[in-house]
Formats: structure tokens, sequence, C-alpha cells
């Protein structure tokens, strides 16, 4: 209401500037928007000196890479999408999609733990429900992800909640826990074991930059009074239940992980003492946001992992 009252009280309502002033807030830079929106850069400029004279704010400020937001633009930003959404949305009731007939190409982002958790599941039920629409999946770069976002390289990411970057539009997909698993016949592992029995066992832990033996479930023990033998960092969950199923050592490994065969000749318990999990979002730029097919796959994404956790 307070974008509409602002152009009204000019009687100039236009919401192509509106359009524009999302563009010039998501990309930060009047080059790209003006790409992004198939126009010169000189008309873009000329947009953006009426928003600035429409709202007497500047919007946007130059900086040395681009521009930066001001406090009111960014106030700005969340009642701008959702009323520019609901126009995109009684459009695209208007927009024809069949996922059966479509061809394209889509490339999804993610961690090793996500293709094996979600993204197969996904790319099963795209060749059931849309079998021209091929995946892509690549190995997850978050200092990169808004940058191959931009240049159309990425088209969806699955990643934990905060490593998100703010740029980006995100939807919370599920809250993922561990557990505490190791071989069928292990000597010590069961039901009711207790903290100090848990830390004189042999731990492999996972550290994604490689090498790192120390995590947060340490840092847990150590405010308790005790300490664990890390005697294997894994650089992939996937390695680690295969490991366990030939030693006695034990690992924490997200419960998506376990499901199915990939459980098989491992026993599978609650920690002994609460361990922090963590939430899992799809993370997708605003130059994707209203595709159809795009939105299409989101939609398949979240119905998908909705149907796994009403199975279990």
């Amino acid at each position: 209401m307070a974008i509409i009252q602002a152009m009204d009280g000019r009687k100039r309502l236009d919401l192509n500037l509106l359009v524009t002033l999302e563009a010039l807030l998501a990309e930060q830079n009047v080059t790209r928007a003006a790409s992004r929106l198939h126009l010169s850069q000189p008309a873009v400029s000329a947009q953006l000196a009426r928003l600035r004279q429409m709202f007497d704010d500047p919007l946007l400020l130059p900086v040395q890479r681009g521009m930066t937001p001001t406090a009111k633009a960014l106030d700005l930003l969340a009642p701008l999408r959702q009323a520019l959404d609901q126009v995109r949305a009684t459009i695209a009731t208007h927009q024809h999609f069949d996922p059966a007939k479509a061809e394209l190409v889509v490339h999804i982002a993610c961690t090793d733990y996500l293709q094996a958790a979600a993204v197969q599941s996904l790319a099963l039920r795209l060749r059931r429900d849309a079998p021209g629409v091929r995946l892509g999946v690549r190995n997850l770069d978050v200092p990169q992800l808004e940058n191959q976002m931009m240049r159309g390289e990425v088209d969806l990411a699955l990643m934990t909640a905060h490593t998100a970057p703010s740029g980006l539009r995100s939807r919370p997909l599920f809250r993922e826990r561990y557990l505490l698993a190791g071989r069928q016949g292990h000597p010590v592992l069961r039901e009711g074991l207790s903290v100090e029995e848990f830390a004189l066992l042999e731990h492999v832990v996972v550290s994604l930059r490689g090498g790192n033996f120390v995590t947060a479930v340490d840092h847990a023990l150590e405010a308790m009074g005790y300490g664990r033998r890390v005697v294997l960092s894994a650089a992939s969950f996937l390695t680690v239940p295969d490991i366990l199923k030939e030693s006695d050592f034990v690992a924490l490994v997200p419960s998506r992980l376990l499901k199915g065969r990939r459980s098989a000749g491992l026993i599978c318990i609650s920690p002994p003492f609460p361990v922090e999990g963590f939430d899992v979002s799809m993370v997708w730029h605003e130059r994707s946001h209203g595709h159809p097919a795009q939105r299409w796959v989101r939609d398949a994404v979240v119905q998908l992992l909705a149907e796994e956790l009403l199975a279990q």
C-alpha cells in the first residue's frame, strides 16, 4: 500500500517503474538491471531518477562495485515483491505449462549429502512426470552461487538455510537431525548408551573442507567434561556407512542418509545427548522466480519432500 500510495499521490501509477525498482534492488547494478529488463542503460537510469523523485529518496547509492540500497529501499523490497508476485501469479494462471511436454535443463547445486538425500528422488520423479526435463547437478559453491545464478549457470540450490546469500529467494524444506550409527553387532553401540560410553568410542567425522577433527559436537562434549577420540575425518558423508560396516567406528550421520539400503548392516540410534540438527532450504534467483517451468520444478521438490516426510 505504501508503494501504491506514493505513486498514486502523483497521479502517475506506472507498474513498469515498480518492475524496474525490483530489478534494480535485486541486481544493485544499472547495467545488469537493464539487461534483465531488456532496456537500454540510459532508459533504466531515467526510470531510477523518476523513482527517486517519487519516493523522495536516493534508493540506490553508488559504491565501488555497483550500488547499495538505502534503508528506505530495503523497507520497500518485501512489499514490492509481494505486490508484483500477486500480479505475476494472476498472469501465470493464464499461462499453460505442461510438464509432460516440456523440454528444458534445470541446473541444481548442492552438497553430495543433498544429492543423495533429495536429488536422486527428484530425478526419478521428473523422469516419471516430466521426461523432457533434464537435471544438471553440480557441487555447491556458496561464495560463487549468487553470480552463478545471475549468469544462469545454476537455477536452484539446496543448502543449509543460514549459509544462503541474502540476495536470493529461499523457501524452507525440512529440518535434518543426526543419528548415531555403527555396524550391526557392535560391541558397545545400543539404545541407552551413556555420554561417557559415547565419548570412549572411536569416531568418524565429516569435514567438507577436509582434515578437520573438531566439530560442534566436541565443544558440547567439552562443556560436559568429556572428550572423544576422532580417528577419521572424511570428506563426504556418502563414504561413511561403508566405513562403519567394516569397523567398530561410529559416526553421527544425517538421518536422510540412513534410509533404505544405506542403513543395511547398521545400528542407528539417537545420540545420548542433544545434537543440533540443521535446516535445509531451496534457494533461487529473482531472474527465474516467475518462470513457469522453474516454478513447477520448485513445487515438485516441495511436494516430493513432503511425501517422503509423511512416509517416514
